[in-house]
């Protein structure tokens, strides 16, 4: 099992996550966070810290589990690595309710890591 990171990541990236992972296991991209699922240790201390309840379980049930566990696992092999928690985009409160992030908003470009 591993915890992954879904599309109400997107445009909000609170960062959170990040100060409580005991492994390190977050990735950045521009305008999202993924977990890479290989290192992830299943803790779940992440889950309950997101603001907008985009970190799962892997056994969540979702219909679209597949599907984030494929793009967290692609993009934690190429985003960098991030250690620290960093400032949210200043209008992460815009779109922390929207739905359909992913196909409006999803950039598959890097962040700047730690």
């Amino acid at each position: 099992m591993t915890y992954l990171v879904t599309e109400s990541c997107i445009r909000c990236k609170y960062m959170d996550c990040i100060e409580v992972c005991p492994v390190d296991c977050f990735y950045e991209g521009e305008n999202m966070l993924v977990i890479h699922p290989d290192e992830c240790i299943d803790c779940g201390v992440c889950e309950p810290e997101c603001p907008v309840e985009a970190i799962i379980p892997d056994t969540a049930g979702d219909d679209d589990e597949g599907k984030w566990l494929e793009v967290n696992q692609k993009f934690a092999e190429i985003w960098p690595n991030i250690t620290r928690k960093g400032e949210p985009p200043a209008d992460a409160d815009d779109y922390k309710d929207e739905s359909g992030k992913f196909e409006k908003y999803f950039s598959d470009k890097p962040g700047e890591g730690d």
